[in-house]
């Protein structure tokens, strides 16, 4: 039995991390928005792992921030244990991870979006999407009957959605962490057109802490002082709990190999498409079977729990097997397993029905984000989740759509990547997807993207200015390092030597020094005495990075310049690819399926060579002609 519920902008369906950044944002810019999630219990759950950030995922995160979203500022507000990883690389890879406490991060998000103006967060599932007379999405309707007017819907199911779990021959019809799991949604996503498909993930066990003898694991400490994610993070965050890290063995590998005949991912019992990068601890024994050991990593899950997350060692195993190989690692011999761990497999759409700003091309007000666009891990949701939300408020109000370039940042590289190029196992960013790399670093994600946070009216006009100094600090300061020349003193000289390079015999500019790898701005200090007191950390590394990468960063810009000239060229929308018998078949059938908005986006779609590009800028100016 139906009833009306009443009516709202934009409904959000899905409580993770792609769910809470869109429903945040499609309120903060003024829509009135419903979160709907299966349970009020698990929004902001972290089922995998208790971390936010990580190699280029980090830079998602402080993207998030930048553009004026929620996941920075709940990571620095529940921090246990932080690092920079790829500290001893350039700074294009650097990149921020946070050990937060999971329950604490829950608490916080649900609390924000509790509090949020123009958001009701509402439990309950979601189980069909209706469509006005034109094709726009008009209403969703809950399996308590009850019908929501609306004008847009964005679907952030992540891996709820008609998902299994699997722990060897047990096989259950759930969700993550035992939750419930949305099976009715999926033959309504099958109706209205939507291509599906079945990707899977898997997580570790959960061991108690008393059952770890953490004097034969390996200490790893946190980074001091902590960087924060968030721009906006004023107090200090310190490092409160030690993680360790253990090591798999030769008689955990034979145990695993001996019970591969058990595990639903070599049987055949899953269908879905396993995560490429993150492989479970089976699939690493047989890919790298010459691999002697592989690291584990033991970190707590909270401040107010036992439960030990193996990070590492996600397995589809029998929970007997299991706690065999998980026992035969030194300093785990007496683990207790308090969670099991399990592989589950759910529906997601294949990416390359969605446009540049996530909604069907198809479905005016249907938007997808996170794991239900194919893409892994916490960060890359939030980030879809923020765009998606973005762009649902902007269509409801009859803007422009929102989007990010490649150049800009790495969530416009995820998005290009997965609506031109899709996706045949789930996405992971990487600084590697990112030809940009450079430009798109850690410590400039607020110069790329806070002032577009600020038209967007996501950033308030106090955290502007506060922008709008540091800057113009970051400016005065290279002027100055540019503009002074250091005389050959003997503590001059004396750092010089000390660090390898040779000493200066007359007048020499600060800048130039500082651009010798062996120096930096930080190490030439003593000798720099004209340099103000005010000077932060975050200032110093903005100017060194500057003066150190300036060639390459100049050069990077070129060729940024180039492709921008190639974006800006349109493909008209109705082109018939499969006519066009000056491509290659490969090609018109590629070209057909991703339809690319501009020939950037066609020159980056697999399949599609530069001389197709070339033969469809001449059939395309003969035709203007």
């Amino acid at each position: 039995m139906e009833y009306n519920a009443g009516s709202c902008d934009v409904a959000v369906i899905g409580g993770g991390h792609a769910g809470i950044e869109a429903a945040l944002s499609s309120a903060r810019l003024g829509c009135k928005t419903v979160l709907f999630t299966l349970s009020l219990d698990s929004v902001a759950n972290m089922p995998c792992n208790p971390s936010i950030g990580g190699t280029a995922k980090g830079h998602l995160v402080r993207e998030i921030d930048a553009l004026g979203g929620e996941m920075g500022r709940a990571a620095d507000k529940t921090t246990l244990q932080s690092r920079m990883l790829n500290l001893s690389k350039g700074p294009a890879v650097r990149c921020l991870r946070a050990q937060v406490d999971r329950d604490a991060y829950r608490r916080l998000m649900k609390s924000v979006l509790e509090k949020q103006q123009n958001l009701y967060l509402r439990q309950g599932e979601i189980v069909d999407i209706r469509l006005d007379k034109s094709g726009r999405v008009c209403a969703v309707v809950t399996d308590m009957g009850g019908v929501f007017a609306v004008k847009a819907a964005i679907i952030a199911t992540g891996t709820y959605l008609n998902a299994k779990t699997f722990t060897g021959e047990a096989v259950r019809k759930s969700g993550p962490d035992g939750l419930q799991s949305a099976d009715r949604l999926t033959e309504c996503l099958k109706g209205l057109g939507l291509p599906l498909r079945r990707f899977k993930t898997g997580t570790p066990a959960r061991i108690y802490a008393g059952s770890i003898d953490f004097d034969l694991l390996e200490p790893q400490r946190g980074d001091e002082p902590v960087v924060p994610f968030s721009y906006e993070t004023a107090d200090k965050i310190e490092n409160r709990i030690l993680c360790h890290i253990a090591y798999t063995n030769e008689e955990t590998h034979r145990i695993i190999r001996e019970s591969l005949g058990r595990s639903p991912l070599f049987t055949g019992m899953m269908e879905g498409t396993g995560a490429r990068y993150c492989p479970s601890l089976e699939d690493k024994v047989v890919r790298f079977a010459d691999k002697e050991r592989h690291q584990l990593f033991i970190e707590p899950m909270g401040l107010d729990t036992a439960e030990m997350y193996i990070q590492g060692a996600s397995s589809s195993l029998p929970e007997e097997v299991q706690l065999s190989f998980y026992r035969s690692v030194r300093g785990l011999s007496r683990a207790q397993i308090m969670r099991t761990a399990y592989a589950i497999e759910y529906d997601c759409v294949d990416p390359l029905s969605l446009l540049p700003d996530l909604q069907f091309s198809f479905l005016p007000g249907l938007f997808g984000a996170g794991q239900f666009n194919g893409t892994s891990g916490y960060e890359e949701a939030a980030a879809q989740g923020l765009i998606a939300g973005i762009n649902a408020a902007r269509f409801v109000r009859g803007l422009e759509p929102f989007t990010l370039t490649r150049d800009s940042s790495y969530i416009g590289a995820m998005i290009d990547d997965l609506t031109t190029r899709g996706c045949t196992d789930p996405y992971r960013v990487m600084t590697s997807r990112s030809e940009y790399r450079l430009l798109l670093r850690h410590d400039n994600a607020d110069e790329r993207l806070t002032p577009l946070g600020y038209e967007l009216g996501l950033i308030s006009e106090n955290r502007m200015e506060r922008f709008r100094k540091k800057w113009q600090r970051i400016e005065d300061e290279l002027r100055r390092v540019k503009a002074v020349n250091l005389p050959p003193t003997p503590l001059l000289n004396g750092i010089i030597v000390s660090r390898g390079t040779s000493p200066i015999a007359t007048g020499t500019k600060l800048y130039e020094l500082i651009r010798r790898p062996q120096l930096g701005y930080d190490i030439l200090r003593p000798a720099d005495v004209g340099r103000p007191e005010d000077i932060t950390p975050e200032i110093a590394e903005a100017v060194e990075i500057r003066i150190k990468y300036e060639g390459y960063i100049a050069r990077q810009a070129e060729q940024v310049e180039k492709t921008r000239r190639m974006e800006s060229l349109t493909l008209p929308k109705d082109i018939d690819y499969e006519k066009l018998l000056c491509l290659r078949l490969e090609a018109r059938e590629k070209l057909k399926a991703a339809r690319p908005m501009t020939f950037g986006q066609a020159s980056r779609i697999p399949g599609v060579s530069p001389a197709d590009i070339s033969a469809l800028m001449v059939y395309l100016s003969a035709r203007r002609e």
